[in-house]
């Protein structure tokens, strides 16, 4: 089993928004499904990252452009441009970090992956 943490600043700011606002009731429902999505495929990832439902596969051009293995895995199936959650292996050893969501790239033939912009690891802020 893995600990799941959330990318700084944008992963974190859309977990606790999206939880306080589902906690509260006033979420809509968009993002009542968002939250719910992201919670079972966290619980997944979680588990067993390979889970068949979440499709993981690394994203290579992202994984040469942030200088480690980046994941993706799906937040649902047979939907049109369904969310993608993207995420690493760490900080530490038995941790995965969230560092990304988006609709899935439908032109990367025409290098969709470069639009991605990824969240950092609590590591990875500077010192102060």
């Amino acid at each position: 089993m893995f600990d799941i943490h959330l990318g700084i600043p944008e992963m974190k700011a859309l977990w606790d928004d999206l939880k306080s606002k589902h906690d509260a009731g006033a979420a809509t429902k968009e993002e009542d499904k968002l939250y719910n999505l992201m919670g079972k495929a966290m619980r997944h990832i979680s588990l067993n990252p390979r889970h068949p439902g979440l499709q993981t596969h690394e994203i290579k051009p992202l994984s040469d452009r942030y200088g480690m293995k980046v994941w993706q895995s799906y937040l649902e199936n047979n939907t049109p441009k369904a969310g993608r959650i993207y995420w690493i292996y760490g900080p530490a050893q038995g941790d995965i970090t969230i560092i990304g969501l988006e609709p899935h790239p439908e032109d990367s033939k025409s290098n969709a992956y470069r639009k991605i912009t990824l969240s950092r690891m609590e590591e990875d802020l500077p010192k102060a």
